[in-house]
């Protein structure tokens, strides 16, 4: 392992937009646990136009990328020889790719360069697969597929769950590693609770609940307006925000006002802050989508106290433990999830919830990628290289 000098890291991401959530978020905590250990994080994401910024993340270097029609912002970075050049001029220690299908190849660029790489599994591929409608049997041998080309293209694969790591134990893939994300746990707090937020956001009902996610397809956000419609029929005064964007948006706002469902639709809330207040906030909080391979949203709403009913089929019963519900992805199943955390005291379901989050945290996390790039804590600080 290195640790005489610091490694320039460079690190590609792609389905990066501004108001996206938990890959936003985990990427700029690892670029700032990589300077922190005396390393030269350089992050590259695609976006609207060019730019090159120095961040307390480290650099980070835009270029631009197409937008996929339908994803609500999404772009790639799709300027092959665009990033091949840039590659070549950063001369990275280590490459750490997050994304398994359209920047696959610069695992084989790293490879012929002799620099060691690691891709990123912040999804399933048959599970997103899936999301979108194929057939389990048939997704399953796409991403057999796709998988068996990601590990032969990279040194290492990184998995952040046990769950998302059984696609790469089925093929048969020696070189995945496990490393947990964390979370803010002083941002992340029950302390933050506010019972005039809290009636705020509740308008007179005597359940608060909270969806904090992107209105995407494969989140499955529509699973929680089910829910709500549930516990309502059922005589229950429950209300729910949502704070999230995304494609779905303008449907999901059509189903709650002809349903008349008491939804209050908050938009992207970018202040991170906020959001930790809403969450703190919350009475329960759900998270409906099957593929998520860990659900950074989802533990920090444990942080600030607050119990999740998550998907049965996602890797969150392994994050949230016995803090939260794992519930079969169908409304019923959901509102009985959260009729069962409302059942405990909220007393001991609120301190369960901080509890569970305790067990994660960025520091462990970053020190489990550095050790999946073999890369020890620097002597020095790194030496900026080409910093522009």
């Amino acid at each position: 392992m290195s640790g005489e000098r610091g490694l320039r890291i460079v690190r590609l991401a792609n389905f990066v937009t501004p108001s996206s959530g938990g890959l936003r978020t985990a990427l700029a905590e690892l670029g700032r646990g990589y300077l922190a250990a005396g390393h030269e994080p350089v992050l590259v994401v695609p976006g609207e136009v060019e730019s090159d910024r120095l961040t307390d993340q480290g650099r980070v270097i835009t270029l631009p990328g197409p937008e996929i029609v339908g994803t609500g912002g999404y772009r790639v970075l799709a300027g092959r020889r665009r990033l091949r050049q840039l590659l070549e001029e950063l001369a990275p220690d280590r490459l750490e790719v997050s994304d398994r299908t359209t920047l696959r190849w610069t695992g084989e660029w790293a490879r012929r360069a002799r620099i060691p790489s690691v891709m990123v599994s912040h999804e399933t591929a048959d599970g997103v697969l899936r999301t979108w409608g194929l057939p389990q049997k048939a997704a399953a041998r796409a991403a057999d597929r796709l998988n068996r080309r990601s590990a032969w293209a990279y040194a290492r694969i990184v998995c952040t769950t046990e769950w998302a790591e059984r696609e790469f134990v089925r093929i048969g893939a020696r070189n995945v590693v496990r490393a947990p994300l964390g979370v803010d746990l002083r941002r992340c707090r029950p302390g933050r609770r506010s019972a005039v937020l809290r009636a705020r956001h509740a308008a007179g009902a005597d359940v608060f609940l909270l969806l904090c996610s992107r209105l995407s397809v494969e989140k499955r956000p529509g699973t929680a307006l089910d829910a709500l419609a549930v516990l309502r029929e059922r005589g229950l005064r429950v209300s729910m925000a949502v704070a999230g964007d995304g494609p779905l948006k303008s449907l999901l706002v059509r189903r709650a006002r002809a349903d008349r469902l008491p939804v209050e639709f908050l938009g992207h809330v970018a202040d991170r802050e906020a959001v930790a207040d809403l969450q703190a906030a919350a009475d329960v909080c759900l998270a409906p989508g099957p593929a998520e391979t860990f659900g950074l949203s989802a533990l920090e709403a444990l942080a600030c106290g607050t119990p999740v009913v998550v998907s049965a089929s996602s890797a969150l019963p392994e994050v949230v433990g016995d803090a939260g519900v794992a519930a079969p992805d169908t409304a019923e199943d959901f509102a009985r999830g959260v009729l069962d955390l409302l059942a405990r005291p909220e007393p001991a379901r609120r301190r369960a919830a901080r509890a569970r989050a305790e067990l994660f945290d960025w520091h462990r996390s970053v020190t489990a990628f550095l050790a999946a790039h073999e890369a020890l804590p620097a002597v020095g600080r790194p030496a900026g290289r080409g910093s522009r």
